[in-house]
C-alpha cells in the first residue's frame, strides 16, 4: 500500500473517530469543534475570500521575510566557516540568538517600528537569519576536505575552490538549513501577526488571535490546519525535491 493511502487511511479514522466524540458528548465542542465544524468554517471563509486573503498576506510577508534572511544568512555563513575571528563573534553571536525564542523580538519591534510592517518583517528575519548561517557553517565544514585538496592538486585555489568546490559539495547540508529557516520564519510570522495589528493587512496568525478572544474554536483549529498544510506543501514542493537532488548529485543519498 502506498504511503499516501496509508495516510489517508489513518487521518479518515482520526477524523471519524474525532466526531464521535464530539456528537457524543465525550469531548464538549468548546474544547474542540467536530470537524464538520471546522469543514463548515472552510465552506464559509473560502466562500468571502476572508481565509484566501489571509493566507495571501501571510504568505507575502514569510516570503519576503524569509528571502531577506536566505539573503543575509548564507553569506554570512560562509564567512563564518572560512575566518576564524567571524567565527568567534558572529558565530558565537548567532549560537546564543538561534536560542532566543521569536516572541521575545516582538516588544523591541513594536518599540522600534511601532504597529507597521517593517515590525513583522524584523520579527521574522531574526527568528530565521541565525539559523541559516549555523546550517551555513555547518554545510561548509561537513564537506569532505579531499575535495579541497583534490581541486588544489588541479591547480584550483583560492576563492575558486571556494565557490566552485566547496560552496556546491555543502549545498545538500545547506538546503537541510534553508529548510529549517522557512521553519523558523513561520514561527516567528505567526508570532509577529498575534503581537503586531496592522488593520490594512490581516494576516493567518492575526485571524488565529481573534479566533482565540471570541472562543471560535472552529475558526482557530482551521486556521491551525492550514499553516500545517502550507508547511507540508512547501516541503513537498520545494525542499524535498532540492535535498533529493543534491544528494543524488553529490553522492550523498542513502
Amino acid at each position: 500500500m502506498k504511503r499516501w493511502m496509508v495516510f489517508a487511511l489513518f487521518f479518515a479514522v482520526v477524523v471519524a473517530i474525532w466526531e464521535i466524540l464530539v456528537r457524543e458528548g465525550i469531548w464538549p465542542p468548546v474544547m474542540a469543534p467536530s470537524p464538520l465544524g471546522i469543514g463548515k468554517y472552510f465552506f464559509e471563509s473560502i466562500k468571502d475570500r476572508s481565509l484566501l486573503d489571509a493566507s495571501f498576506i501571510t504568505l507575502k510577508r514569510l516570503l519576503l521575510g524569509y528571502a531577506i534572511g536566505l539573503g543575509a544568512g548564507l553569506p554570512l555563513g560562509l564567512l563564518n566557516a572560512r575566518f576564524k575571528f567571524c567565527e568567534d563573534t558572529i558565530g558565537l553571536l548567532a549560537l546564543g540568538l538561534q536560542t532566543l525564542p521569536s516572541v521575545c523580538w516582538a516588544p523591541l519591534a513594536l518599540l522600534w517600528f511601532g504597529q507597521t510592517e517593517a515590525a513583522i518583517f524584523f520579527i521574522v528575519i531574526m527568528g530565521s537569519v541565525w539559523s541559516i548561517i549555523l546550517a551555513t557553517d555547518a554545510g561548509v565544514r561537513n564537506v569532505p576536505p579531499i575535495y579541497a585538496r583534490a581541486a588544489r592538486t588541479m591547480g584550483s585555489s583560492g576563492l575558486h575552490t571556494w565557490f566552485k568546490v566547496i560552496f556546491p559539495a555543502s549545498l545538500p547540508f545547506i538546503v537541510s538549513g534553508m529548510k529549517q529557516g522557512w521553519a523558523f520564519s513561520w514561527r516567528s510570522l505567526m508570532a509577529a501577526e498575534i503581537y503586531v495589528t496592522i488593520m490594512t493587512g490581516i494576516g493567518l496568525g492575526q485571524v488565529l488571535h481573534y479566533g482565540r478572544e471570541l472562543h471560535e474554536m472552529d475558526q482557530v483549529l482551521g486556521i491551525m490546519i492550514v499553516i500545517v498544510l502550507i508547511g507540508l506543501l512547501a516541503d513537498k514542493i520545494l525542499f524535498s525535491p532540492m535535498e533529493r537532488f543534491l544528494h543524488r548529485r553529490w553522492g550523498t543519498a542513502k
